[in-house]
């Protein structure tokens, strides 16, 4: 199977800027996996496909504002920074630019000297290991200078920073956000508890390499990036118990699902856990984990689209694209929704 499978012809116009006023009102496009048949709906109308006895599976996690400019202590010289994963306490794997600049030992200074940090190493891949000398909590501080790291294709600023997180956000550690939550408002989740449709809440910290393009031309050979998760004993019972009694698991978002896919068994029973996963899902795959699932509309040849297709087939998802373009859908993070059922 090649990459070359998963491209399709998307309008630049069609990729959203900005997120829409309010958050429930993006356009939903809903595919009947059975009979194939498609709907075009508002996604606060979501709560017409679910029913009393479904389980919606959530990414709690929490976009930290990674994105730190700063300068050379011994030069004055720019440089920015950009937070991938924390690999202990005070120390973390980033990207640097300009990197030739950023040698170990090279001490840097962000926000005036709140945060102040050294290259301690370098890594095969060309990150750096920086660990930060500051005063106070890293994350209060984080809030205070860091900038919010939105995607390469969004190119307009963001006003409001709460807008590039989910409303049941909890636990600090992505570098991007789990997209396909943003549609949903706390109203709507209440609207959505009192149907009796089980939520439960996992975390899985969204890793750069959602943005990295596939750079093979076999599906096979492209390694995923790793990634932390975390799924708690009341989550996977309360997943597991939806599923012993019929109802349908939806995952929020191709993360959740990843995450499901991570910890669930060949009975289909989801096991709670801590660990980090590299989990690879494209056609061929059979999810074991997930019924149905929420999701915006991805990048030509991404992960993320294969994803998809190997939940509704590889030419049914470009199928659906082809649709969504016609339709002028808007795309990627701040688009619209996608609900497969």
């Amino acid at each position: 199977m090649k990459v070359s499978d998963f491209d399709y012809y998307l309008p630049e116009e069609l990729i959203a800027q900005q997120p829409l006023k309010r958050r429930d009102h993006s356009r939903m496009l809903v595919y009947d996996r059975k009979d194939k048949k498609i709907e075009h709906r508002i996604f606060y109308q979501i709560t017409e496909y679910l029913s009393q006895g479904d389980c919606l599976v959530l990414n709690d996690t929490r976009v930290l504002p990674a994105r730190l400019y700063g300068v050379r202590e011994d030069t004055g010289g720019k440089i920015e920074l950009l937070l991938l994963e924390r690999s202990e306490k005070d120390q973390w794997e980033t990207l640097v630019k300009p990197g030739k600049r950023a040698r170990i030992g090279t001490r840097l200074s962000f926000g005036d000297g709140l945060l102040r940090a050294e290259v301690v190493d370098i890594l095969k891949n060309g990150s750096r290991i920086i660990e930060f000398q500051y005063e106070g909590i890293f994350e209060e501080i984080l809030d205070e200078i860091g900038v919010m790291p939105l995607p390469p294709y969004i190119q307009e600023k963001l006003e409001e920073k709460d807008r590039y997180q989910t409303v049941y956000n909890k636990y600090a550690g992505s570098s991007a956000a789990p997209t396909a939550g943003l549609h949903f408002t706390q109203e709507l989740l209440d609207d959505i508890d009192k149907m009796g449709v089980k939520i439960a809440g996992l975390t899985l910290h969204v890793g750069l390499g959602t943005f990295r393009p596939v750079k093979v031309d076999n599906i096979q050979d492209h390694k995923m990036h790793f990634e932390s998760y975390f799924v708690s004993r009341e989550a996977a019972d309360t997943i597991n118990q939806c599923r012993k009694s019929g109802g349908r698991i939806i995952a929020v978002g191709t993360t959740s699902a990843r995450t499901l896919e991570t910890v669930v068994d060949d009975r289909g029973i989801i096991h709670p856990g801590v660990g980090r996963t590299d989990i690879f899902i494209y056609p061929g795959y059979n999810l074991k984990g997930i019924d149905g699932l929420i999701t915006n509309f991805h990048l030509p040849k991404s992960t993320l689209i294969m994803l998809v297709g190997a939940l509704i087939g590889k030419d049914q998802v470009l199928d659906v694209y082809r649709k969504a373009v016609e339709e002028k859908y808007r795309f990627f993070s701040f688009g619209d929704a996608m609900l497969i059922l």
